[in-house]
């Protein structure tokens, strides 16, 4: 049964993608790799995006039977409205999963996490068999931190803690992600504050000892993942 009194059609993206063509071939790519039956991870963030409306059309024009497990509220809500299944981690484990980034190295390491939603995206791709990374040529850097600061996810009371243990690996910024749209800190779809965290050298080590910190949910890095980057 359907509520009646809640209208989600055209909730479309909320701003404008820049790079526009390039996201839209490699969505094209990533979408032409369903097949029927798949349970697919859907990643968060405007190329991601791209790729949901691709899904969308060979679900509609080819008759493409699959489930999307989304990483954010504002993806599982597209999904909806373009008549695409939704199932979760807890009921089905994703078949194989795409997702864009922020920065990919020369090593296809990466920083995700602008959107917040980086603790489901990790878990998503941590729990599928295949991972996709769809970019445009603007992601590339040679070394991490290039062009972004690193997304920290925290539980609001461990903030001066965290703050401190950040200080000790060598951060030289660290910053409270403020909300858009409302007075006051962003607040994470798991109810917790982001950091943004600029470091002179992203170590290899630097995700673990980062996630080994109590307080700590998540981190933006992504460092030694099997996975595959579709690019244009």
């Amino acid at each position: 049964m359907k509520w009646d009194n809640i209208d989600i059609r055209n909730y479309g993206w909320n701003s404008e993608i820049t790079n526009y063509v390039q996201k839209s071939i490699v969505a094209h790519k990533v979408a032409q790799i369903a097949k029927n039956g798949d349970v697919i991870g859907f990643g968060s963030g405007s190329t991601a995006y791209l790729a949901v409306l691709e899904i969308a059309k060979r679900v509609e024009n080819d008759g493409l039977k699959i489930k999307a497990i989304p990483t954010s509220k504002e993806i599982a809500f597209i999904c909806l409205e373009l008549g695409i299944p939704i199932t979760s981690i807890l009921e089905e484990k994703p078949d194989w999963c795409f997702d864009g980034a922020d920065e990919v190295s020369q090593n296809q390491d990466l920083i995700k996490g602008r959107g917040g939603a980086m603790f489901n995206e990790k878990l998503v791709m941590k729990s599928s068999d295949k991972s996709y990374i769809i970019v445009d040529e603007s992601k590339f850097v040679t070394e991490l931190g290039e062009k972004f600061s690193v997304p920290v996810e925290i539980t609001q009371s461990s903030m001066p803690y965290v703050v401190r243990e950040l200080e000790k690996l060598n951060a030289i910024y660290i910053s409270l992600r403020p909300a858009k749209s409302k007075d006051g800190p962003l607040i994470t779809e798991n109810g917790n504050f982001i950091l943004d965290v600029r470091f002179n050298k992203i170590e290899s080590h630097y995700e673990k000892e980062i996630k080994a910190i109590t307080g700590v949910i998540e981190t933006g890095l992504f460092i030694g993942y099997d996975l595959e980057v579709i690019k244009v």
